[in-house]
């Protein structure tokens, strides 16, 4: 009985679907979803519809809006969910970022949409920053 147990876990194992790539985050899809619709609304006008930098407002910006695609390769295969997180937070300077034009969306969300605490801003900029993981650039090696 517990050989026949081992054998069909060893079985199970083997032909298993291989586990997701190092090199893309595993996310959330419905979170990307929603993270998808709320980037077209919020960030697209600057970061453009393919985040790419290249949105209709981002002549007029002081600094060109940063190709969103291409977060993972900028810093060596990996996406730093936490810090492109703070990032579009806002409320908090985050170390290397240098300035910046983007609007500190943290307080914007609170303050401009009905019912929003801390909790329903973090949950809105999450599904943010699970988008922008899928849409990362294939890193070359």
């Amino acid at each position: 009985m517990l050989r026949a147990r081992g054998v069909a876990v060893l079985f199970a194992v083997a032909f298993a679907a291989p586990a997701a790539s190092q090199d893309k985050p595993v996310t959330d899809a419905a979170a990307a979803k929603r993270g998808a619709a709320t980037f077209q609304t919020f960030c697209a006008s600057c970061h453009g519809a393919s985040a790419r930098g290249d949105g209709p407002m981002a002549d007029s910006l002081r600094f060109a809006p940063a190709d969103l695609t291409a977060i993972a390769r900028r810093n060596g295969g990996h996406f730093p969910a936490e810090k492109v997180g703070k990032i579009i937070d806002g409320r908090q300077q985050v170390t290397g970022h240098g300035g910046t034009d983007m609007p500190i969306w943290g307080d914007a969300f609170k303050n401009t949409r009905k019912g929003f605490d801390d909790r329903r801003v973090r949950a809105t900029i999450a599904d943010v920053v699970e988008y922008l993981a899928t849409i990362q650039q294939a890193v070359e090696k």
